[in-house]
């Protein structure tokens, strides 16, 4: 799947608008129309008393309209001493009912998943947690899951807060599970330089996550569920691709103890115009 992030990264024009700071969390930043952005997310950990794993995600984000984002992700991962496997897909689309600007912008969101013995830790909820990493590839169930989320998203003197209320449910059986991510961050800078530079302070946005389950239907509860705390660092380059990394604590027992993130993406403008007139 790297494969392809390095292709388009040989054959797109340059890309420009701002990408989405956060590993867990949305915003209400929604992909532009008609532009296409490739982004690849990796997570590493090494779960107390398991096997050491990196998961990984491709994600392929259109701009249907201004007010629909729609997006595919290929997972995969590869666990030490285990094997390397293709875990399934994702499904993800966003509504913004709001298109101006508001002192608080909400969007609406809803996925289909199909994976199994996945290891990307995109969300957590319910009872996810160190358990589930120590199961081996082999014996990963397999989820047909439906998610949905509110996402609810401020903009202020340049600072971003977002706040992600999770819903997932197992489409064949078992009861609805609850998570929760909340993001703040900001960039460095919010004066242009005079200069064109690709390493300056409005080129490196920081920020923080935090981010866990809060059971299910049955029994709300923070007892038995995981929750991660995690600062951030993004840097936007003038030319080619931005960049973005996140080590993360695990905050109780129940969590893995250390999560390393980090991730590259690459926005094509207008996408379909590059076939016109060939």
């Amino acid at each position: 799947m790297k494969y392809l992030l390095a292709l388009a990264l040989l054959a797109a024009p340059l890309a420009a608008s701002a990408q989405e700071a956060y590993f867990v969390t949305y915003s209400q930043q929604m992909e532009e129309a008609g532009n296409l952005e490739i982004e690849n997310k990796n997570v590493v950990s090494s779960p107390q008393g398991g096997d050491s794993f990196i998961g990984s995600a491709m994600e392929f984000e259109y701009g249907a309209k201004g007010w629909w984002t729609t997006e595919l992700y290929l997972d995969g991962q590869s666990t030490a001493n285990q094997s390397t496997i293709f875990t399934g897909f994702r499904w993800e689309n966003r509504f913004r009912p709001l298109l101006r600007e508001h002192w608080i912008n909400p969007v609406l969101y809803v996925e289909f998943e199909d994976t199994a013995a996945d290891k990307t830790l995109l969300e957590v909820v319910g009872h996810d947690g160190l358990p589930d990493f120590l199961e081996p590839n082999d014996r990963g169930d397999k989820e047909r899951e439906g998610e949905l989320k509110l996402i609810l998203s401020s903009n202020h003197k340049g600072w971003n807060v977002s706040e992600n209320f999770i819903a997932e449910k197992n489409l064949q059986a078992g009861p609805w599970e609850f998570g929760y991510a909340l993001g703040v961050s900001r960039p460095l800078s919010l004066q242009a330089s005079a200069k064109a530079c690709s390493f300056c302070r409005q080129t490196l946005t920081t920020g923080v996550e935090m981010y866990g389950g809060l059971g299910d239907l049955n029994s709300l509860t923070l007892h038995d569920t995981s929750h991660y705390l995690a600062p951030l660092l993004q840097w936007e380059p003038l030319r080619g691709p931005s960049f973005k990394i996140s080590p993360g604590w695990g905050l109780n027992n129940y969590s893995l103890k250390f999560l390393l993130r980090f991730g590259i993406s690459y926005e094509i403008p207008q996408i379909f115009a590059l076939f016109k007139g060939k």
